[in-house]
């Protein structure tokens, strides 16, 4: 390097680029230890297929290599980028290697599950390479400081950032072997579209004209987006698929990771490993070929399982013969791809207490950003969060448990993920009623969020703490929302306020309708929306209708016992038109067609003070809700009173249709809030009433 000089502005700007590249994601990092790799003697053939391409230089391609969970994608791929690294790109350099750059993603790490700096990445390590075109990305990033920014897009990044430093190699390695990039796990990119558009973008950089021949290896999960994204037109022709079969001496022969002759490198692997494991244990007994073989055989092809299988029979607080006899007992009759779930039971099964093992398992599988054992604990709070660090312990063959309790623990391996997305795929009885991961998680954080939050000002404050977590709310939610929620009765709890903040962003599907049979559910009710979406929405109709808990509140008198029910409020008749409550409503009336509706919203909707519902301690009595351009009220003809709790019934017309609508689409902008109809409005509805009346008569004449 002493044969490069740099000016001093240099010098900044390639610190920041090596603060921005991500040295976790290259292949040999300290972050992804241990670091899988193929044993010598395995893999032989797939190997000498996968260096065969690399070598080529006819054409530039993009070599994927994919398959199920756990057959050892990642592991050839750092086999391959470790021989990369060994070679020279020429015989006169010492320093420049054909190996140009690695990405590995990880859903464990947030920089590692998403494209942002994937390009970042590989130039620094392609410039780190190469320091002949450190000047070259070095002026790019003053002329555009933004190329760092991982929301940049990704078309700018590889123009500027990666094929210009790219371009300046061309003539220097003409005739010389291929460069060679790997990207391992394209799966773990969290985002399809991203993923998509990086694939895409790859090849591009194939197809340019001014490159030195240039070759980059995949590896993925046969995902069906990633499948969509290799199928387009113009990555199609560029791409060299593994699994492939290849013909040779008359005979074709499928070259894959999970073909016939895995079983003997599984085989090779477990010889090796009980023989290290030997080294460490002198009065070990080595087990028989057979055994062997049988171990080998329930592995099933995946070398996660029988890596996992070593993991647990190498533990340090067991004895290795008496778990080397757990693993022989596993049955042979598995389904193919659910070896390793049937091992993770075997593994569970051992800890002290399985239900709670797999829900502290759960969640550290879960964690988009891992956590120390102290924090984990802290987040599940003092009834699920204790024995964290025990429990844990008895889980070291699946996870990476740090020796400095200040650094996070994480899964060995993404199949870990899959096993507990789904309580089915476990088969110990006791997890099968537990909560999701996700769900303990959503319960923790909002426990955290409100704890020890005054109540006075819990609400606020607590929606305040929800809005910094969530990209849904807009700025001036918290406030709206601490109105909507003042129905509110008990002190706020976690999910009951979720419920509600859900609830009132219009989640009101069959799902949600369970937070109505709360308290604070039977409190909204009784407010106008709650009349409202109850009177006039047909969800809220058919709640009413088909549900227990609806047909209750009908009967009992909205959620209130019927020795508790207050008496209808009947209005002075001095100063309303209206004379008596309507009598409750039928099923038969309630059944009706909706063309022709005869639920009505409360009367304070719709601008008089009579209420037939029973009022709440959390309404203001002495205002109603009418919508702006609603008709006068027409009351129905005085009924017998009815020792039940009444709603009013009647025929709403066109304006009820308007508030149906209107409802549905913004419940906020069809309603306004207005004072109490004084007496002479009264007269002025009269005077409608008598009009449209009188038009009726006609019409009966007629």
């Amino acid at each position: 390097m002493s044969q490069y000089h740099f000016p001093p502005s240099f010098e900044g700007t390639w610190a920041r680029l090596s603060q921005v590249a991500i040295h976790g994601a290259e292949y040999d990092s300290r972050e992804r230890q241990p670091h899988p790799k193929c044993l010598e003697g395995t893999r032989v053939d797939l190997l000498n297929y996968i260096h065969r391409l690399l070598d080529n230089r006819e054409q530039s391609r993009l070599i994927w290599l994919h398959g199920t969970a756990g057959v050892g994608k990642s592991a050839v791929a750092f086999t391959v980028a470790e021989r990369m690294r060994s070679l020279k790109v020429t015989e006169e350099t010492n320093v420049e290697k054909r190996l140009a750059g690695t990405f590995f993603f990880s859903r464990k790490h947030t920089e590692r599950c998403t494209t942002g700096y994937f390009f970042a990445t590989l130039v620094y390590q392609l410039a780190s390479n190469f320091p002949s075109i450190r000047a070259d990305v070095s002026k790019s990033i003053r002329d555009d400081p933004a190329l760092l920014d991982p929301s940049k897009s990704l078309r700018v990044q590889v123009e500027t950032l990666f094929l210009q430093p790219l371009r300046r190699l061309h003539l220097r390695l003409r005739g010389c072997q291929p460069l060679i990039f790997v990207v391992d796990a394209l799966d773990e990119c969290t985002s399809e579209f991203e993923l998509a558009d990086l694939i895409l973008s790859l090849a591009r950089v194939l197809r340019e004209p001014d490159l030195p021949m240039t070759h980059i290896l995949l590896t993925s999960r046969s995902e069906s987006h990633i499948c969509r994204a290799m199928q387009n037109e113009e990555v199609r022709s560029l791409v060299c698929e593994i699994p492939v079969t290849i013909s040779g001496k008359g005979v074709g022969s499928i070259i894959s990771l999970d073909g016939a002759n895995v079983d003997n490198d599984i085989y090779i692997f477990l010889r090796h490993s009980f023989g290290q494991l030997g080294s460490r244990h002198p009065d070990f007994p080595q087990p028989s070929t057979e055994q062997l073989e049988r171990l080998a055989s329930r592995a099933g092809r995946r070398f996660i399982v029988a890596s996992t299988m070593m993991m647990f029979i190498n533990g340090e607080d067991n004895d290795p013969h008496d778990q080397l006899q757990l693993m022989l007992e596993l049955t042979s009759e598995l389904l193919p791809g659910t070896e390793v779930y049937k091992l993770y039971d075997c593994i569970l099964s051992t800890c002290a207490n399985p239900m709670r093992a797999y829900l502290h398992l759960s969640v550290v599988a879960t964690l988009i950003d891992p956590l120390p054992i102290s924090q984990i604990s802290t987040l599940l709070g003092p009834g699920l969060g204790r024995d964290v660090e025990t429990t844990l312990m008895q889980l070291r063959s699946v996870m990476d448990i740090p020796a400095d309790s200040t650094l996070p623990v994480n899964i060995y391996h993404s199949s870990i993920r899959d096993y507990v997305s789904d309580a089915s795929n476990c088969s110990l009885p006791q997890v099968h009623d537990m909560p999701s991961p996700h769900c303990l998680l959503a319960h923790s954080s909002f426990r955290l969020m409100m704890k020890d939050i005054p109540e006075s000002t819990a609400l606020l404050d607590a929606i305040l703490q929800l809005k910094t977590q969530s990209y849904s709310i807009e700025h001036e939610a918290p406030h709206v929302l601490q109105y909507s929620l003042s129905f509110i009765i008990q002190p706020p709890e976690p999910l009951s306020v979720l419920s509600a903040i859900l609830w009132l962003r219009r989640d009101r599907s069959s799902n949600s309708q369970s937070w109505l049979e709360t308290v604070d559910g039977c409190a909204w009710l009784q407010t106008n929306e709650g009349k409202m979406w109850l009177l006039v929405t047909q969800t809220g109709r058919d709640w009413l209708l088909n549900t227990r808990a609806g047909k209750d509140w009908l009967v009992h008198g909205s959620g209130q016992e019927p020795n508790k029910v207050l008496p209808a409020i009947v209005p002075d008749p001095k100063t309303s038109t209206r004379q008596a409550s309507a009598p409750p409503p039928t099923s038969e009336m309630l059944k009706k067609a909706p063309s022709t509706p005869i639920l009505t919203p409360p009367s304070e909707l719709v601008g008089t003070s009579h209420v037939c519902v029973p009022p709440s301690p959390h309404i203001n009595q002495h205002t109603s809700w009418r919508s702006p351009s609603s008709p006068p009220f027409t009351p129905p003809l005085p009924q017998p009173s009815s020792p039940k709790p009444e709603i009013a019934v009647s025929h709403a017309g066109t304006s009820k249709k308007r508030w149906s609508d209107e409802h549905e689409l913004d419940s906020d902008s069809s309603l306004e809030h207005v004072a109490p109809v004084p007496t002479k409005r009264s007269k002025r509805d009269r005077q409608s009433l008598q009009s449209e009346t009188g038009e009726s008569d006609k019409n009966t004449k007629k």
